[in-house]
């Protein structure tokens, strides 16, 4: 089994505790269904970023779409591995998950 990285874009804060609540319930299923697929079950990032180009220079923000948060999982393959990331609740919240497969290299 291989390890994939989700990257999330997009989505939204629940705005009471009610809705909170409700999506780290949400989260906390999903990630009992995983199992011990579940590799790390990641965090949100943050609303700001840079992005450091191949000749150095840094921008602000990345280039292209803003990450808004990331998982790690184990998988057979690629298409499992989106299965998995099918159930994941980010996309109930509006939010898109590129899966992306780590490659061990160290």
């Amino acid at each position: 089994m291989n390890n994939f990285l989700l990257v999330y874009t997009g989505g939204g804060m629940p705005e009471t505790e009610e809705e909170q609540a409700v999506v780290m319930k949400a989260w906390g299923d999903w990630f009992e269904t995983l199992g011990d697929d579940l590799v790390d079950g990641g965090n949100p990032t943050g609303p700001k970023a840079k992005t450091i180009m191949s000749d150095g220079l840094v921008s602000d923000g990345p280039d292209g779409t803003m990450a808004t948060g990331y998982s790690i999982i184990k998988a057979d393959s690629l298409d499992s591995a989106v299965t998995k990331a099918k159930g994941c609740p980010m996309l109930a919240g509006g939010g898109n998950i590129s899966v992306y497969e780590i490659f061990p290299a160290m």
